[in-house]
Order: structure tokens, then C-alpha cells, then sequence
């Protein structure tokens, strides 16, 4: 789906790729940053920094995987105002097709660990997604999704989010967050058929 970018000026990026999260030390290494991390990783591995651009309330990095120019972004609004960030960043950055923006989250109905990948769908209660999708006009945005599993016992969901995994929770989740990096690499540079082939095929 298309819609109507007005802002930039520059050559537009092939890929605006989101990583969803909370703002604040107080949120670092919680279920719910785990797209974060991911941004961060991928500014790493393709030798750029994340930086505050307070105009699109994000934090945003511009790089090339190989001949792609693609723009990093971890939103500063909270969680649930995420799509507020996206549209401006989507006018910054040229972005004229919801194709082409990929959002990076953790997921409550996968099992920890498992990254799946998907185009449009619901939002099955994700409150990031559910603004995004609100802003763009569209839910036919790329999901990367990363399992965190569902709450034990009782714990409400939005609790569970919240809280920073135990230990060996933290390892697995810190090797799916890599291999969701891999993916968005695979994303912008085989496309989503090619991708999805191989990831949602994995165990």
C-alpha cells in the first residue's frame, strides 16, 4: 500500500525498520525492548550509532546493508504512542510504501525464543502495533516477530512485559534477538518471500 510521504528531501531509503520498545534505563533489558535491542544491534554490525532526532521523538540510525539504504529507529514515546514516531519518521526518510517499514517486536503467542516473520495481520493486543497500524492508515506493515512465551500463573501480561527475564531466559532470548537481526538483514536484502522461506521454516 502507498501512501503520501512530505518531508523528505534527500534520496529515500529502501527501508525504515522499527525496533519497539520503552524509553529509559528503567525498561532496558525488559521482555517488551527486545525490537530495541535489535535496532541496536544492527547499527552495530553496520558501523553506525543510534542518535536522538528529537523531531521524529526517536532515536535513528542510516546505513547501507550492501546497496540498500536503510534507516534504523527505536521510538522515545512510550510503547503505546509508538505510531506518532513512525509517521513522522516515514516522512522523513521517503518512506511511500507500508511495505517497506519493519517493525521489530516481542510477541506473547510465540514460545521464547521463536522468531516468525509476517505481513499485515492483527495486533492481538500489542499496543505498539496498534498505534502504528493507526498512524500509517495500514496494518500491511512487515511484523519480525520474537517470542517471549506467555506469563506463569497469574501474571498479567502487561506485568510480564514489563520484567526482565531471569538468567537462562536472557540467553535464549539474547540468541533470538540476533537471529531476528539476521532476518531483517534477509528482509531488506532477499526480500520478505525469500525470508520468510527460511525463517518460519525453523524449529
Amino acid at each position: 500500500m502507498a501512501f503520501r510521504a512530505s518531508a523528505r528531501t534527500g534520496t529515500p531509503a529502501d527501508a525504515l525498520v522499527i525496533g519497539l520498545g520503552n524509553p529509559g534505563s528503567e525498561y532496558d533489558g525488559t521482555r517488551h525492548n527486545v525490537g530495541a535491542q535489535v535496532v541496536a544491534i544492527l547499527a552495530h554490525r553496520h558501523g553506525s550509532t543510534l542518535k536522538l532526532a528529537s523531531r521524529e521523538r526517536s532515536t535513528v540510525a542510516e546505513c547501507r546493508f550492501e546497496t540498500r539504504r536503510v534507516a534504523l529507529a527505536f521510538p522515545q514515546t512510550y510503547m503505546n504512542l509508538s505510531g506518532e514516531s513512525v509517521r513522522l519518521l516515514a516522512d522523513r526518510h521517503g518512506i511511500t510504501d507500508v511495505g517497506t517499514v519493519i517493525v521489530v517486536h516481542d510477541e506473547l503467542d510465540l514460545p521464547l525464543g521463536r522468531v516468525k516473520l509476517k505481513l499485515g495481520g492483527g495486533v492481538a493486543g500489542h499496543n505498539g502495533l496498534k498505534s502504528i497500524q493507526s498512524h500509517l492508515g495500514s496494518p500491511d506493515f512487515v511484523r519480525v516477530r520474537i517470542g517471549i512465551g506467555r506469563p506463569p500463573g497469574t501474571q498479567s501480561g502487561a506485568d510480564f512485559v514489563l520484567r526482565r527475564p531471569g538468567k537462562a531466559e536472557r540467553l535464549e532470548l539474547d540468541v533470538a534477538v540476533e537471529r531476528a537481526a539476521d532476518a531483517v538483514e534477509q528482509i531488506v536484502g532477499n526480500g520478505l518471500e525469500r525470508a520468510m522461506n527460511d525463517v518460519n521454516t525453523r524449529s
